[in-house]
């Protein structure tokens, strides 16, 4: 979960913009005197985070992010998880109301015919002026050109990604010119642990198969 925690901090404390002139002031004894409105963002505090898919990473980002003060958690899917939302008193709603009344918003969820471009131009003109979108599932849950012109014309104020499509992004694509949107290259799984554990799934799937047996970690669709 480091790139939900590292995002909401560069992208909320407009690193992109102002942040890479201020740690190289830092550096070289450059950093003058506290300026009370520089890189100032938003906080999660007393605030409401729209999760898209309360699946087990859903649940793990909502677990995480609820000891930073969040008041009120949506969350959006086929349907509804009592069970799962309970932890955190997480409230069902629709696709357009999470985007409506949600201060952050986290795409959590599978990349299915469903959720293919479920976020585009009609989803971000519904969304606060003020608010944050984070996408850390898989590119195509994401209009990338409706969110180019989301941010570039102040509908939302930043955005931070994880995974974009196709990946790598061309140098030349016009998201990576923006200062309110941070692109991260896929590191969500980017420890040794997580790596290690993914290539042991890999080759017992892989041997399961061979030899004609169920496949311990099969992706299900």
């Amino acid at each position: 979960m480091r790139p939900v925690r590292l995002m909401k901090v560069f992208v909320t404390r407009r690193i992109p913009a102002e942040g890479r002139v201020a740690l190289a002031r830092a550096a070289d004894g450059g950093w003058t005197s506290w300026k009370p409105l520089w890189l100032c963002g938003y906080g999660l505090t007393q605030s409401t985070v729209g999760i898209i898919g309360l699946g087990r990473i859903g649940q793990a980002i909502a677990r995480r992010l609820k000891p930073f003060g969040v008041q009120r958690f949506l969350y959006t899917g086929r349907q509804p998880r009592p069970e799962e939302a309970a932890e955190f008193q997480a409230e069902f709603v629709s696709t357009p109301e999470l985007a409506a009344q949600s201060d952050f918003i986290v795409v959590a969820c599978s990349l299915t015919p469903a959720t293919e471009g479920l976020c585009n131009k009609d989803f971000f003109q519904k969304m606060k002026e003020t608010a944050v979108f984070i996408n850390i599932s898989r590119g195509d849950v994401v209009n990338q050109d409706d969110l180019y012109q989301a941010l570039a014309s102040g509908k939302i104020a930043a955005a931070g990604l994880d995974v974009t499509s196709p990946e790598p992004l061309p140098t030349n694509h016009p998201l990576l010119t923006l200062k309110n949107c941070v692109i991260l290259p896929h590191i969500g799984s980017a420890t040794h642990r997580t790596r290690n554990t993914m290539s042991l799934l890999a080759a017992n799937n892989l041997l399961a198969g061979l030899r004609g047996e169920p496949m311990p970690s099969e992706l299900k669709l």
